[in-house]
């Protein structure tokens, strides 16, 4: 059955039906797919989750794991112990919760880089902070005037931090990666921890691009896949230059690529989209 994949991220049939990950073409292996919990077993440590969290996790979490009927791709899975710097697309304003929700039932604390006018939100903003999320203002500074100084400061403290290397949605008419940012490929390499590349598809159809409307009265399939962690073996103990940390982002956004095609069962443009080549801004709507 031909697969055709249309601007709001949707894939259907030619007779229009929706298809889900069941029925797309492989665009690579994989293997097998599960659902439930991703580390059956998996315990928190005790004292781990602070009162922030709680709150967080009573509220929020039970709604977007039946929201988000969240099926787990392949083998690998997020390390139960140790920091790392997670890297996933994005393509959605409800990527975060998606993605933070995925994390939190991988038993790990989920901190973000984080628009800074989200903490100006009341009640919001204090559960961000409280959870130790990372502020981060238009221009790239976090309030500390330090891009990247908490993500390394979680990472110092053995936990994990999910940077978009993208900055940002993507521009990509059909939502597939655009080129990135050197951000969590410095983060990692400046701290020798491991960077894995992460792919979600199906967050679109809870939260179309731009859209102000949640649609959480309907089950929405979002599909995960955990790539490997990076070899980075090559690039530890060089000068973090801007054409090496380039060089890394571009590795890492080529195997985040992979990833969503394997969950999408196509093959994306043979061409990276890039902003600036296309007249766009980095930042705020396009559409």
């Amino acid at each position: 059955m031909a697969a055709r994949s249309h601007g709001d991220g949707s894939d259907r049939s030619d007779d229009g039906r929706e298809l889900d990950g069941s029925d797309r073409s492989s665009g690579g292996a994989l293997d097998t797919v599960t659902t439930g919990l991703p580390n059956p077993g998996r315990r928190w440590k005790r004292g781990e989750r602070n009162i922030a969290f709680r709150i967080t996790s009573v509220f929020v979490i039970p709604l977007f794991r039946w929201v988000s009927a969240y099926r787990w791709h392949g083998p690998n899975r997020l390390p139960e112990h140790g920091a790392f710097v997670l890297a996933p697309n994005h393509y959605t304003n409800i990527d975060p919760l998606v993605v933070g929700t995925a994390v939190w039932v991988s038993r790990r604390l989920p901190r973000f880089l984080a628009k800074a006018s989200i903490f100006r939100v009341p009640v919001v903003g204090r559960l961000m902070t409280g959870m130790g999320q990372i502020p981060v203002e238009r221009s790239g500074r976090t309030r500390l005037n330090d891009p990247l100084g908490g993500g390394r400061s979680l990472v110092e403290q053995g936990g994990a931090v999910i940077v978009y290397p993208e900055g940002t949605l993507t521009r990509d008419p059909d939502l597939w990666p655009m080129r990135g940012k050197t951000g969590a490929a410095r983060i990692a390499l400046e701290n020798d921890v491991p960077l894995i590349p992460m792919a979600h598809w199906g967050t679109q159809r809870i939260m179309p691009r731009y859209s102000k409307r949640l649609h959480l009265f309907r089950q929405a399939h979002v599909d995960v896949i955990v790539g490997e962690p990076m070899d980075l073996s090559a690039y530890r103990g060089k000068p973090l230059d801007q054409q090496l940390l380039a060089e890394v982002t571009a590795e890492l956004m080529a195997q985040i690529t992979a990833l969503v095609e394997q969950l999408r069962g196509e093959q994306a443009p043979a061409q990276r989209w890039d902003p600036s080549a296309n007249n766009q801004k980095e930042t705020g709507k396009f559409e």
